[in-house]
């Protein structure tokens, strides 16, 4: 699978990564083509290549002509879904924007629809994070994989004032996603940056993987301590079961309401996790017991947690951090004699293994048409069995795995 790894040593912008993107190979005269399908004017952008720590890299220069407004999330928002863009790269923008408008309406704790950008809603931060999606876009849409981001301490001016570092706008965005901490004293992360990783990666440790490409965006500030730039790895995972890692939380209870368990089991999902068991235990004082295991993703444990001690009889939980293999997955919608069903396909590098039916998608055929769950099921992998048949077999002839 085609795989683009972050490397975010000196942190990430909106600029520095539409650097990154033209560095490793977009063509900058597509992606001004592109932009220009957006309702703005009186700006210029290029990209000119500039060095830092003599390591030598593209960076993007936006200059606006005339005084541009501001502008609300409701207007970008509504840009953009009249633009004439690619559907994945404009809903990729879209979702950035709807993450930051989240983050700023809590912290100015009103709703979204009030929500009014000041440096987000300039024309160089639209321009920097619809082109970082048309980038992603225009590279193959590959997988994106992030480093874990490096947050400062001091202070930065903005339209508010004096903000403490990171922007609270940065640290509502990464709310359950990994950070580090790192004393260089200058904001690395900026919202528009965070944003984008957010919605645009996985944040993941560097996997095995063959290079094909390595680029780097440059950002505006020379650094005293390392290079500003934003180093990308383009290339093509080894395998599909490259591990991903994750925490495994634990906690034995032998004293709780049976009845709050399936409201445990919602709110944990609802939190993000992975997945979450119960098994049956014999515990001390020979009472019978529940293990209850939830898997999270890296960064989220903490708040899974701290779901389990307050909303289940739970005094203490364990937390282990695993390696996770898994097939790479993918969504489809069919179309079968009773109406759209999806389907999700379960591949080994390019090799078609698996294609299974969804539950829910199911589950609401059979609601809608009186006919049986399992008569549905067996509807669904025969129209989705002749769909991708040719695929499927091929890939069990070839055997390959990349």
């Amino acid at each position: 699978m085609k795989t683009l790894f972050l490397d975010t040593f000196s942190g990430i912008s909106g600029d520095m990564t539409l650097g990154l993107m033209v560095d490793l190979g977009v063509d900058e005269q597509e992606l001004k083509s592109l932009l220009k399908k957006l309702s703005l004017a009186d700006y210029e952008i290029e990209w000119t290549k500039e060095s830092r720590s003599g390591i030598a890299g593209s960076r993007c220069l936006i200059r606006t002509t005339a005084a541009q407004p501001h502008r609300s999330w409701h207007d970008i928002d509504a840009m953009l879904a009249a633009a004439d863009l690619p559907h994945a790269a404009k809903e990729l923008a879209r979702r950035i924007f709807l993450r930051i408008g989240h983050a700023e309406a809590h912290i100015h704790d009103t709703t979204l629809d009030k929500v009014h950008f000041h440096e987000v809603g300039a024309v160089d931060s639209i321009l920097d994070v619809v082109g970082a999606a048309l980038g992603w876009h225009l590279l193959g849409e590959p997988e994106v994989l992030c480093a874990p981001l490096p947050l400062t301490r001091g202070f930065i001016r903005c339209a508010h004032g004096n903000l403490p570092l990171p922007a609270p706008a940065t640290a509502e965005i990464l709310a359950g996603s990994p950070v580090t901490y790192d004393d260089a004293g200058q904001e690395l992360v900026t919202p528009t940056g965070a944003a984008i990783a957010v919605e645009m990666a996985t944040f993941s440790p560097l996997p095995g993987m063959t290079l094909s490409r390595t680029g780097y965006g440059v950002g505006g500030r020379d650094l005293p301590d390392r290079p500003n730039l934003l180093r990308g790895f383009l290339g093509e995972l080894n395998s599909e079961r490259t591990a991903q890692r994750v925490e495994v939380l634990e906690t034995h209870l032998d004293d709780v309401n049976p009845e709050w368990l399936g409201a445990l089991m919602e709110d944990l999902l609802h939190q993000g996790a992975l997945d979450v068991a119960y098994s049956p235990l014999q515990m001390k004082k020979n009472r019978p017991g529940i293990r209850v295991t939830v898997l999270a993703p890296l960064g989220q444990g903490a708040e899974c947690a701290r779901r389990l001690l307050h909303e289940s009889s739970a005094a203490g939980v364990r937390r282990q951090f695993w390696d996770r293999f898994t097939l790479a997955r993918e969504s489809r919608t069919i179309d079968t004699e009773l109406g759209p069903a999806q389907v999700k396909l379960l591949r080994d590098g390019r090799k078609l293994l698996r294609i299974t039916p969804e539950f829910e998608s199911c589950r609401t055929l059979s609601q809608s048409t009186g006919r049986p769950l399992p008569e549905i099921y067996r509807l669904v992998e025969r129209a989705a069995d002749g769909l991708f048949s040719a695929e499927r077999d091929q890939g069990a002839t070839s055997g390959e795995v990349q």
